[in-house]
C-alpha cells in the first residue's frame, strides 16, 4: 500500500513530473498532457494522460513525444484544439537554443494507447515542425502559451484565429513576445510584450531588458468579471523570490502587443508548493458562447522549490518512486478585479469513492481575537498540518509533521490575509501528501505538500473565543 501517492491529483505511475504541459476539455473527456522523466538522468519528455466525465481519475497512456534527432530533452508548451486533431506545441531544447514546434496527436477520435513497454511512443502523432521562427533580435523561443485570439475589437463578437505567447533571449531576461495565426500552424511573429501601467511587482525584481521578472511559462486566460461585465485577459506568470517559485497573475487588456494593466501582480496560491499554472482550452461546443468566458480551469505543479529543488531528494521518490503532482483542478472566477478559486463540480463524491481521502467544509463565524483551527492528524496521532482562520487571515503550518525525521520542520507557515465582510468559509481536501485549503468563497486558495506517517487518520476541529462553526460537512474515503 502506497502512503503518501495521491488517489484524486494527478501523479504518473512512476518518475518525475515537471510540469503540466497543457490540457485540453472535449466534450467530457479530459485531455491531460504532462512533462516528466522516466529517471533522473533520463531526458523530459510528454506524457499523455485522460479522464472521462470528472478529472479525478486518470488514465496513463503512452507518451506523445519524447527527443529525437539531437534533442537533449522537450519541455512544456501548450495544447489547443486543430481542425481534426489536438495541436501539441512544445518546447524543443538542443545544444545551442531552445525552439518551438508543434505535433499534431488525433484525439477526437483516438483515446489512449496502452503498451507494456515504459518509453513506447503512440504511432500515431506526428511532428509537423518548428512553428516560431527566430528573427535578427528574438531567438530562443520557448514555452508556448496558444489560445484562441479575438474575431474583432468587440470581444463579445467571439474568437477567430490563434495567439500565441512566448518568452525568448536569456532565462536570466525573458522577454515575453507575441505571435498570431490564422490557423495554428503558420505563425506572424508580432513583437515583444509590452506592459501599459503599474505591474506592482517588487523594487528591483525587473530587468532593464524585459517587462517581466525571470519567469517561467506565462500564460493567458480570459474571464468576465463579474462586477463591471467586462471580458478581461488575465496573465499568468510564476517567478522566483527567495529561491521558492511563486505564481501570481495581472488583470488587463492585451491589445496588438500591449497589455494595458488594470490589477497589478497578486498571488493565485498562498500556500508553499502551487506553481506553473496552465490554462485548460476547449474543443467548439464544449462550452456554450454565453458561457464561454464566465470561469477558467487552471492545473498547478504541486512542488514550490524552483529549478533548485531536487525531486530525488522527496521522500516519495524514495519510497515510492515517484515525485511531484498536480493540483486538483480549479474553477477560476473574476470578481473586482481579483480571481477566485473553487474545486471544480464533482470533487465530494470522488473523495467518497476514493480509498483514503478526505475533505471537509465548514461554514464558519469567526469575529475579531477569535479563530477556527482544524488539524490534519497522521496515523500515529499526531498534528502533520494546522490550518488556522482567524477571521483576517488564514494559514497552514506543516512544520510539526514528524514524517521523516521533521522533513518540513524548518518550514515558516504559509500565510495570506483575508479580506473584511466576506463570509468565513473552509474547504479543506487531504489526498496522499497532498492538501488543499480554499477559504471564503474562494477568495484565497493554498496547497502544500505534508507527509502522513500511516496516512491521514482524523480530521479535528476546535475553536477559540467566540469562533464558532455554523455548519459542516465531511467525506471521507470507502477505507479510512
Amino acid at each position: 500500500m502506497t502512503i503518501h501517492r495521491p488517489e484524486l491529483h494527478f501523479v504518473p505511475e512512476t518518475g518525475i513530473l515537471e510540469a503540466p504541459a497543457g490540457v485540453l476539455l472535449d466534450g467530457h473527456r479530459w485531455q491531460l498532457f504532462f512533462q516528466y522523466k522516466h529517471s533522473p538522468d533520463s531526458a523530459s519528455r510528454w506524457g499523455h494522460s485522460y479522464s472521462e466525465e470528472q478529472p479525478f481519475d486518470w488514465l496513463e497512456c503512452d507518451d506523445v513525444l519524447a527527443p529525437a534527432g539531437g534533442e537533449l530533452s522537450l519541455r512544456a508548451g501548450s495544447v489547443a484544439a486543430g481542425v481534426d486533431s489536438i495541436n501539441l506545441y512544445f518546447t524543443s531544447v538542443t545544444s545551442v537554443s531552445t525552439s518551438v514546434r508543434l505535433a499534431r496527436f488525433p484525439g477526437f477520435d483516438h483515446v489512449c494507447e496502452v503498451s507494456d513497454a515504459v518509453d513506447e511512443l503512440d504511432p500515431h502523432v506526428v511532428r509537423y515542425g518548428e512553428v516560431a521562427k527566430p528573427t535578427t533580435d528574438y531567438k530562443r523561443f520557448r514555452s508556448p502559451s496558444v489560445v484562441p485570439d479575438w474575431a474583432a475589437e468587440d470581444r463579445e463578437e467571439g474568437h477567430r484565429g490563434w495567439l500565441m505567447l512566448a518568452l525568448t533571449g536569456h532565462s536570466e531576461a525573458p522577454v515575453p513576445v507575441i505571435l498570431r495565426s490564422p490557423d495554428g500552424v503558420a505563425w506572424n511573429f508580432e513583437g515583444p510584450l509590452e506592459l501599459i501601467g503599474d505591474p506592482e511587482f517588487l523594487a528591483g525584481e525587473v530587468p532593464a531588458t524585459s517587462p517581466l521578472p525571470p519567469v517561467v511559462s506565462p500564460r493567458i486566460i480570459r474571464l468576465r468579471d463579474e462586477i463591471d461585465g467586462r471580458i478581461y485577459d488575465v496573465l499568468l506568470v510564476t517567478l522566483e523570490r527567495n529561491h521558492r517559485d511563486v505564481s501570481g497573475y495581472l488583470v488587463g487588456y492585451l491589445e496588438g502587443t500591449q497589455f494595458r494593466i488594470s490589477t497589478g501582480f497578486r498571488r493565485i496560491d498562498f500556500g508553499h508548493d502551487f506553481s506553473r499554472p496552465r490554462n485548460t482550452n476547449f474543443t467548439e461546443g464544449t462550452v456554450s458562447q454565453e458561457q464561454r468566458f464566465d470561469s477558467a480551469i487552471l492545473f498547478g505543479l504541486l512542488n514550490g522549490g524552483s529549478r533548485l529543488d531536487d525531486p530525488t531528494s522527496h521522500p516519495t521518490f524514495a519510497e515510492e518512486g515517484w515525485a511531484n503532482s498536480l493540483s486538483l483542478p480549479r474553477r477560476v472566477t473574476l470578481q473586482g478585479g481579483k480571481l477566485f478559486q473553487t474545486p471544480v463540480r464533482g470533487l465530494p463524491d470522488a473523495v467518497q469513492h476514493s480509498d483514503r481521502a478526505r475533505s471537509w467544509t465548514g461554514l464558519l463565524h469567526v469575529p475579531a481575537d477569535s479563530a477556527v483551527r482544524v488539524s490534519l492528524v497522521d496515523g500515529e496521532g499526531n498534528p502533520a498540518a494546522i490550518i488556522t482562520h482567524s477571521g483576517e487571515t488564514l494559514s497552514l503550518d506543516r512544520s510539526m509533521g514528524t514524517a521523516f525525521d521533521g522533513y518540513f520542520a524548518d518550514c515558516a507557515p504559509a500565510r495570506a490575509e483575508l479580506a473584511e465582510g466576506d463570509s468565513d468559509s473552509l474547504t479543506i481536501i487531504v489526498d496522499g501528501a497532498t492538501v488543499e485549503v480554499f477559504a471564503d468563497g474562494g477568495q484565497v486558495a493554498m496547497a502544500s505538500r505534508v507527509y502522513f506517517p500511516g496516512g491521514c487518520s482524523k480530521i479535528e476541529v476546535e475553536t477559540t473565543n467566540n469562533a464558532s462553526v455554523e455548519q459542516s460537512w465531511q467525506r471521507t474515503g470507502s477505507k479510512v
